[in-house]
């Protein structure tokens, strides 16, 4: 799949210089593995209007798939949800169950995690964790069902 794709890391210690985005770093990395062409991530701080206006850029100007890395926890400044519900179309519930019900098999941590998948018009936003670990788990939870997802917001909904 060569879908035009976006990343996003939303991290103000990573935004302001003060720690390294490794997270974001490891998801292009997977993508990258798995035929995806991202380009480097957008780093963004976590402010909700910011990370909504990043997606709404990333599909205006193309992308496919946006992917998102951090702010899906339960601390005062995680507000990734939030921005994505402001950002997109509708949810898609079955792809963040898929992804907390993989992680919940390494940590019990994953049962409060807050990442989202959704739509917006015909590009696929999808919510990850902020750990590496975490976010590359929930990633390859969902990987197998990605081509078909893009194909189907592509219009292509020939069953086969």
């Amino acid at each position: 799949m060569s879908a035009a794709v976006h990343v996003i890391t939303v991290s103000d210690g990573a935004f302001h210089g003060k720690r390294e985005d490794r997270s974001g770093a490891a998801v292009v990395a997977l993508l990258q593995a798995n035929r995806f062409e991202p380009g480097p991530p957008e780093v963004v701080p976590d402010e909700r209007d910011l990370i909504a206006n990043a997606i709404v850029a990333a599909v205006d100007r193309g992308a496919r798939l946006v992917v998102t890395t951090g702010g899906t926890g339960l601390g005062p400044r995680d507000v990734t949800p939030q921005a994505t519900r402001d950002a997109v179309d509708y949810d898609v519930p079955g792809l963040a169950e898929t992804m907390r019900r993989a992680g919940a098999e390494a940590t019990p941590m994953a049962a409060i995690s807050r990442a989202m998948a959704g739509v917006r018009g015909r590009a696929l936003v999808i919510n990850l964790p902020g750990s590496p670990k975490g976010a590359v788990e929930s990633l390859e939870a969902v990987m197998p069902v990605l081509d078909h997802a893009l194909a189907l917001l592509a219009g292509d909904t020939e069953h086969r």
